[in-house]
């Protein structure tokens, strides 16, 4: 299946069949696109008629679309819908996705849909799924897997498994459970297939099996899936009792999002925005971290203040300040990203001295090689041995001390439970343009002093 681009013409028609009121002609117009691509299409519409191509389309498309799409168009696109609208596609998404979109709506509208609901099976694993917090596992599992009991034979197991298989798109395993429904193992297809019909299922599934605990948060889960590269991740209670599973592609959600908002916390955006948010949103997300770095370039300009006389008497010092914190804020940030992706990772970290000792002799590396291009480029651009030797040795103890803050920062938050990917960005570019500032004048004072 080759990609699909979203040109002008093609909008252009889309718009026009809307406008014309041809819904059959619009359901052939999208019948071979998959349906990530008609919801990319649907963002390029307003919601009332993203509901028309929605109504245009079978239910079970319609369904797929809705669950695909993002939070808020979906907010603004279900509000265009009746609760009778929506309980008929409820009945073909997965009740993890059901509860997703019943969540976004008024408590009314939630009884509503879900006692209007055909599939009744559904409706009451959505019931079961609607407490948990959005950001835990509860919040993430679906109902729909398939479970086998312990002791069954082959023959009884696969004639389950296609009576349950009705419900369920994607098979990852079968889970095996006892007769409380306590999650025993799980036992492969592969297994159930070449074993004769009276095996027992006893005999042939596998106890050593991964499973979470239904309150604990995404980012966990997220992370157990990478780190055993696992397609799906049974959910039990606290008593071991399975109540459903999680699969990749609600993780890949999670790890999007979590990416998404490194990103934006990195950059200086304190809250989760999108471009087409409105300006008064976007503006409360970016200002306070402007106005950090604000208050970071006046107490800078006040600082060099202080070292006038220093200027005074050598004022192409002056021409080295961008250098100075630049690298300095560089080398902070990269400092701090690593510590970062380490603590993102749940890597196990070494001992604070083990630590400093590899930061120092990194840094001590780096500043070696910077300092000895900046000398090499002086001498030659300047020629002023002085001038020189007092940027090359300033520029050697920021790296220093960018290495160690960019390194000791994330580390202290984390302590904290302070988000550590604030130490990355304006937060620690402005502490190291200070601290590099007056690493430089502090420097060349003792320096002059000294040659």
């Amino acid at each position: 299946m080759s990609t699909f681009e979203i040109t002008r013409p093609f909008l252009e028609e889309l718009e026009e069949k809307i406008i014309q009121a041809d819904k059959t002609a619009i359901s052939h117009l999208l019948a071979d696109l998959h349906y990530g691509d008609i919801s990319a299409l649907l963002y390029e519409t307003n919601p009332e008629q993203a509901k028309f191509v929605i109504e245009s389309l079978e239910k079970e498309d319609a369904a797929e679309i809705l669950s695909d799409l993002e939070e808020d168009f979906r907010v603004e696109l279900v509000k265009q819908f009746d609760s009778t609208a929506l309980s008929s596609y409820a009945d073909f998404m997965d009740s993890d996705d059901a509860v997703d979109m019943l969540k976004e709506q008024p408590i009314q509208t939630r009884e509503e849909v879900i006692a209007l609901m055909r599939d009744r099976q559904k409706a009451r694993h959505i019931i079961h799924l609607l407490p948990y917090d959005e950001d835990t596992a509860g919040g993430l599992m679906a109902k729909e897997y398939i479970k086998a009991n312990i002791n069954w034979d082959v023959k009884q197991c696969i004639e389950e498994v296609r009576r349950q298989a009705e419900k369920v798109d994607k098979i990852y395993s079968i889970y095996v459970v006892n007769d409380e429904g306590i999650l025993k193992g799980r036992v492969s297809l592969k297994k159930i297939i070449l074993s004769p019909d009276h095996t027992k299922i006893a005999d042939i599934y596998e106890a050593d099996i991964i499973a979470i605990e239904s309150y604990l948060y995404q980012e966990d889960v997220a992370e157990i899936m990478q780190r055993y590269d696992l397609e799906a991740l049974p959910v039990v209670n606290v008593k071991g009792k399975l109540l459903g599973r999680i699969t990749i592609d609600d993780i890949i959600d999670v790890i999007t999002e979590q990416a998404e908002y490194e990103r934006q916390v990195m950059s200086g955006i304190s809250s989760d925005v999108e471009e087409d948010d409105d300006i008064w949103k976007l503006t409360k997300a970016r200002l306070p971290w402007l106005i950090i770095g604000m208050v970071g370039g006046i107490a800078g300009a006040q600082f060099i203040g202080l070292f006038e006389q220093d200027l005074i008497l050598l004022p192409a010092m002056a021409f080295f300040i961008p250098l100075i914190t630049a690298t300095g804020g560089n080398v902070g940030i990269q400092s701090s990203s690593i510590i970062i992706q380490s603590l993102a990772s749940k890597a196990v970290l070494k001992g604070a001295f083990q630590r400093i000792i590899k930061v120092f002799s990194v840094a001590i590396i780096n500043g070696i090689v910077l300092s000895g291009i900046v000398f090499g480029a002086n001498m030659l651009l300047v020629g002023d041995i002085k001038l020189s030797l007092v940027v090359t040795c300033a520029l050697f103890f920021v790296v220093i001390l960018a290495s160690f803050t960019g390194t000791i920062t994330p580390l202290v938050l984390a302590r904290f439970k302070i988000n550590p990917a604030f130490a990355s960005g304006p937060f620690i570019t402005t502490a190291n343009d200070l601290l590099g500032l007056a690493v430089y004048f502090l420097t060349a004072r003792a320096l002059y002093a000294l040659l």
